[in-house]
């Protein structure tokens, strides 16, 4: 269940607020002061902050700007002001969105619902394996590579190999480890299968005149060392 924190001085529109987001499934802690909201939002962990411009002891920007020094919760401005600079400088603060009064629950909701996605998918991404080596990114789960935030189309067979040379950094892996590794023990492929596909890999990842990602140890086989 998603934790909202809830900072309005507005008690009708906090409580009718409150009600709506309740019955969306969210948890809600209110607050109709600044200070008090300050103290709130950093005791505890929030997913969202929902934060007034205008509050008793201590005005919603400051409040936001104090939040920001310490901490990353997305942070969405309500407020009665709708000139640009009034957006501009509640953004500057550190605030993710703004929605402006009188709102629609709806709006408030779906501005919501986007922050979420946006926290989980932050989640799911940061919760991926990824190897780097050199300006190369390799994500596992999704079996992506990339270069320079490019993103390099490469084979089943050229991302296992890729994949088995990083997660072997530093090591020489001998013709038959890979092969075991990459095409498995039963596999009848000769052992120059492996030399194939490191030229694969090589014409897709290396850039002409610079050293190739993955070294050629003679005699023995490849490793990507730092």
């Amino acid at each position: 269940m998603k934790k909202i924190l809830l900072i309005e001085d507005e008690k009708n529109l906090s409580r009718f607020i409150e009600l709506e987001l309740k019955h969306e499934g969210y948890q809600v802690k209110v607050s109709y002061d600044g200070r008090e909201g300050l103290q709130f939002a950093l005791e505890d962990e929030w997913d969202v902050i929902l934060l007034d411009l205008m509050l008793p002891s201590l005005n919603g920007l400051e409040v936001c700007r104090r939040v920001r020094q310490e901490k990353e919760t997305p942070i969405i401005m309500i407020t009665a002001r709708d000139s640009v600079m009034d957006r501009v400088s509640g953004l500057d603060h550190g605030a993710d969105d703004y929605i402006i009064k009188p709102f629609a629950i709806e709006e408030l909701l779906a501005r919501l619902r986007a922050i979420v996605r946006r926290i989980e998918s932050h989640e799911t991404h940061s919760n991926m394996t990824s190897y780097h080596y050199r300006d190369l990114n390799v994500e596992k789960e999704s079996r992506m590579v990339k270069k320079k935030d490019q993103v390099i189309d490469v084979t089943k067979r050229e991302y296992d190999l890729l994949l088995t040379l990083l997660e072997n950094k530093n090591i020489v892996m001998t013709r038959e480890a890979l092969l075991n590794k990459v095409w498995g023990y039963e596999t009848e492929v000769e052992t120059n299968v492996v030399d194939v596909y490191i030229r694969y890999l090589r014409n897709k990842i290396d850039d002409p005149g610079e050293e190739s990602y993955i070294q050629t140890v003679r005699g023995t086989g490849y490793v990507m060392r730092e």
